[in-house]
């Protein structure tokens, strides 16, 4: 696939979810045996703007987009935005200190303390508004704590306020792979079957805390393509060779010009969620970057507005599109990639998550997986992110001991070591 359909793909997350947070969950069902459940108290906030906690996950979405891209510039890449950022939101609610500052930078996040809060709760207020007629948009996160752990209740209130987050207890430490296989199933349902995998066991070895983020969206376009107009045509992959798409046509669209790019404005029913797909400049190759401030000027020109007020330095006008039928999968440890965005203190040594625990360590591992299938009728697109979080001193492992042969006894005193007694039982009976 070109860099214009990695980025096109990537806009599905970008563009249509990273605007909103994770919705608060349902109440669950009965949870399954093993796992206990409780919820933090959501704290009253005031209301304010989701819009820069949506310009914050956009930035480094493209970040991360960016970074993955230059890490295998042929593949196809998929993320949300959205989901990633939200995994790595929980963590950092606990997070203090210099890990803190540097998960800050790395989310672009545009507040600190109540404020932050208060905002990431009216992203999560928005993605819930998304639902409509044609449009299903649904998020589930939770805190997963090994019951053995202190998970302080300062913590699951912020989590609880910030994301609707509840924290469910499973013997991480004790049952790696049974806890993994939990959580699964809580992705696997929130997802609609569509990510039914993706932890192992092996993922939460010394695990002690996994915060996750599943969300699921499926919307019919506004105005759906005509099946019948979709056809094959050349497509020139990253690679440079030439290959055969399946390609969808369509009128009456809106597309605008900024810096070489161009973008078009493809809506959903209802007019509350759009995807954007945006071709880079022609010859650009590789992986170009997508400048915000560009993004930012494409947007505006494409959103609803009356005809002659489009935004300084973009163009836009009425299109007409030919846009291939993708379906695209993938799952990925991102803790190299984080690290050279800048998270790398979050996973070493010097972490610090005493917010969430007086016995946090570092962040083990980050997976997020996601899928996103665009046919005539609209997009169904999921996401799953799990943050695996290890304690700062791991228990020491259960040992037995069975005195079932002849033993001695010792009785001594613990100051001088003087024997006060000793013992050999060669037959108790």
């Amino acid at each position: 696939m070109t860099s214009a359909l990695r980025i096109a793909a990537c806009a599905a997350a970008a563009g249509v979810l990273a605007a909103c947070g994770s919705a608060a969950p349902a109440a669950p069902a009965s949870p399954p045996a093993g796992v206990t459940v409780s919820y933090g108290t959501a704290a009253r906030v005031p209301p304010v703007s989701a819009a820069p906690y949506g310009s914050a996950d956009t930035a480094f979405g493209l970040d991360v987009l960016g970074a993955w891209c230059r890490q295998d510039p042929r593949a196809n890449i998929l993320l949300s935005p959205e989901s990633l950022a939200t995994g790595l939101g929980l963590a950092y609610l606990g997070a203090r200190g210099a890990t803190a500052a540097a998960m800050a930078g790395v989310l672009h996040l545009p507040a600190t303390g109540p404020a932050l809060e208060a905002g990431l709760h009216a992203r999560s207020a928005a993605l819930r508004g998304l639902d409509g007629p044609g449009v299903t948009v649904s998020g589930s996160d939770r805190v997963w704590a090994d019951p053995s752990l202190i998970t302080r209740p300062g913590y699951l209130d912020g989590a609880a306020t910030a994301y609707g987050a509840g924290l469910w207890r499973a013997p991480l430490l004790r049952d790696p792979a049974g806890s993994a296989a939990r959580i699964d199933a809580a992705i696997d349902t929130a997802t609609r079957g569509h990510i039914p995998h993706l932890l192992s066991g092996g993922d939460l070895q010394d695990t002690g805390w996994v915060l996750t983020d599943a969300l699921y969206l499926n919307a019919a376009w506004a105005s759906p393509f005509e099946a019948s107009q979709t056809g094959p045509g050349p497509f020139t992959t990253a690679a440079g060779s030439r290959v055969s798409a399946r390609f969808m046509h369509g009128s009456g669209f809106f597309a605008a010009s900024a810096d070489g790019w161009t973008a078009v404005s493809l809506p959903y029913r209802g007019g509350k969620l759009a995807m954007t797909a945006l071709l880079p400049p022609a010859g650009s190759g590789g992986c170009p970057a997508l400048p915000v401030a560009t993004l930012q000027r494409l947007t505006a020109a494409l959103a609803p507005f009356p005809p002659g007020r489009a935004e300084p330095g973009a163009a836009r006008a009425s299109a007409s599109v030919a846009l291939p039928k993708v379906s695209l999968r993938t799952s990925a440890s991102l803790q190299p990639l984080l690290t050279r965005l800048g998270l790398g203190i979050a996973f070493g040594h010097s972490a610090d998550f005493t917010g969430l625990s007086p016995e946090a360590g570092s962040l083990g591992v980050v997976i997020h997986a996601a899928t996103l299938a665009v046919t005539e009728k609209g997009t169904v697109a999921t996401a799953a992110t799990a943050v695996g979080i290890q304690p700062s001193a791991l228990p020491l492992p259960m040992r037995q001991v069975v005195f079932d042969r002849p033993y001695l006894m010792l009785v001594t005193g613990t100051a001088t070591g003087e024997p006060l007694f000793l013992a050999r039982v060669a037959d108790p009976g």
